[in-house]
């Protein structure tokens, strides 16, 4: 009788033709990216990741260096664009427009932590990507300071506090800091306050927690301020 076949399976081929999509391909890098850092990022593993031939990848990037860009330039779409939106939204009171921006950072499809985080470790290691960061940082504090600009303050109040506010969420995101929901809106009234110098009415928080809490049920607030 013939030794029982203990070979693991072979992974199914995939079908003839089929070279899968440049979002798939990103999706695939994005993954690895804040899994494993950008060292992990390489062409035959994301290939054999999503069952893919290695060759298929050139049918929409050039190299690896082509998708990092695309990467790079995702990370700016999912962090800095969706935060300066945020110092712009309608707000009737300054603790409201402050309350925008703190929700902006609480949800990952308006800011990134965790690719923030890959993003900042990848700089470490490649000066043209810090560049990218530090110019990331100025849009994000003009952002924050024109904000605070329009609500009244000084210039020196506007950038101070807008430094306490950016400094504060990256400090979150480099430490990986992580608060359960409750905590989390618990202290938001009185980061409010710190960073505005107003306190936010009740009525205030009752509008956010209707408009955010629906989503942090079961969300990854790692990071997150």
């Amino acid at each position: 009788m013939p030794a029982p076949d203990t070979a693991a399976p072979e992974t199914p081929a995939p079908p003839t033709g089929w070279r899968g999509s440049r979002e798939g391909w990103l999706e695939a890098g994005y993954q690895v990216l804040i899994e494993s850092g950008v060292d992990a990022v390489k062409i035959l593993p994301l290939a054999r990741r999503l069952n893919l031939s290695r060759t298929s990848f050139y049918w929409f990037f050039d190299d690896r260096e082509a998708l990092l860009a695309a990467l790079l330039d995702g990370w700016e779409a999912r962090t800095t664009v969706p935060l300066i939106a945020a110092t712009r939204h309608y707000a009737e009171t300054m603790a409201e427009a402050m309350l925008n921006l703190i929700g902006c950072f609480l949800l990952p499809e308006t800011f990134d932590s965790r690719l923030e985080f890959a993003i900042r470790s990848w700089a470490l290691q490649d000066q043209g990507v810090a560049a990218r960061v530090r110019a990331a940082d100025e849009a994000r504090l003009d952002a924050l300071t024109s904000m605070l600009l329009r609500w009244g303050h000084d210039q020196l109040a506007a950038d101070v506090r807008a430094r306490t506010v950016y400094l504060v969420q990256i400090g979150y995101i480099s430490m990986q800091a992580q608060e359960d929901i409750q905590t989390r809106l618990a202290r938001i009234p009185t980061y409010v306050e710190i960073y505005s110098g107003a306190r936010p009415e009740p009525r205030e928080i009752a509008r956010f927690n209707a408009r955010f809490l629906p989503h942090l049920t079961g969300a990854d607030l790692t990071g997150a301020q």
